[in-house]
């Protein structure tokens, strides 16, 4: 019996051993691929999810029209000489929104548009670079901030954020953030580094001075010591309440493959495809 007694003992032993293994592994299972499990099930569904909103492209930026020169702010002319205090350079740039159909629809149409984050991923070399809301009526045209008396087509500056109206009635004012609801007009915006040059004395003025982007070859201004890249985010709400963004990014254009703001300005536009995502 004693001998029975032993016998059993050391077979329970391991038999013990063996269900505490299987024990543990059990918990260690449980506790550490289960959570793997679920966040991969779970982010497998946010995933399907995303792909279900964004089964069709609602909002699409496809053109970017920008047009880069420069000019001088509080210029001193002498008999033989030219100075100038603040040699500016500027980029004026209008976004096409594309609804992507001809129909107007409830999911098509605007009804908040707000830029935000913008960030100069690029700065220039020379000048202090800042973004505006620019009047469409003054697109192409130089202009500084103030710079118009009495007037609210002055240029606006862009601290965190943008906020546009929509509307669906025609007009002819925008010099406020302003845009149709069926995208029939552009985000105007322009982006000015200011004082790229200050108290700087042209002294051959046999060659007449002319205010565009010439200057910055008068002024010795290599072209890259104003490249910049400048990019920001556009959130759009529509009339079933759907939310969408896009991050545009902007390669400020000085030069292409044939000429330069050298000649005068430049005038660029750009085929892009900034697709804007549901989010909400």
């Amino acid at each position: 019996m004693k001998n029975f007694i032993l016998k059993y003992k050391k077979l329970l032993i391991p038999i013990i051993i063996l269900i505490v293994l299987a024990i543990s592994l059990v918990i260690f299972i449980v506790f550490n691929y289960l959570p793997i499990f679920y966040s991969k099930n779970n982010f497998e569904n946010d995933v399907l999810a995303f792909a279900n909103k964004n089964s069709k492209t609602v909002f699409s930026i496809d053109e970017i029209t920008l047009f880069s020169s420069c000019d001088v702010k509080n210029k001193l002319s002498g008999k033989s000489s030219f100075t100038v205090e603040n040699l500016f350079a500027y980029t004026d740039i209008a976004i096409f929104i594309n609804k992507n159909s001809q129909e107007s629809t409830l999911e098509n149409t605007l009804k908040d548009v707000t830029l935000k984050n913008f960030s100069i991923d690029e700065s220039p070399i020379d000048g202090q670079p800042c973004l505006y809301y620019k009047c469409l009526n003054q697109f192409a045209k130089s202009l500084l901030p103030n710079q118009l008396e009495n007037s609210s087509e002055n240029l606006k500056p862009i601290d965190s954020e943008l906020s546009f109206d929509t509307i669906s009635n025609e007009t002819s004012d925008f010099s406020n953030p302003v845009l149709y609801n069926n995208c029939a007009n552009p985000i105007t915006l322009s982006y000015i580094i200011e004082n790229v040059k200050t108290d700087y004395t042209i002294s051959d003025t046999s060659i007449p001075i002319t205010y565009n982007g010439s200057l910055l070859k008068r002024c010795a201004v290599p072209i890259s010591n104003i490249a910049s890249k400048i990019s920001f985010e556009i959130y759009i709400t529509n009339y079933n309440d759907e939310k969408f963004k896009s991050k545009v990014f902007i390669s400020i254009p000085f030069k292409n493959d044939t000429n330069s703001v050298y000649d005068g300005n430049i005038t660029l536009k750009q085929n892009t495809n900034f697709v804007f995502y549901q989010y909400e």
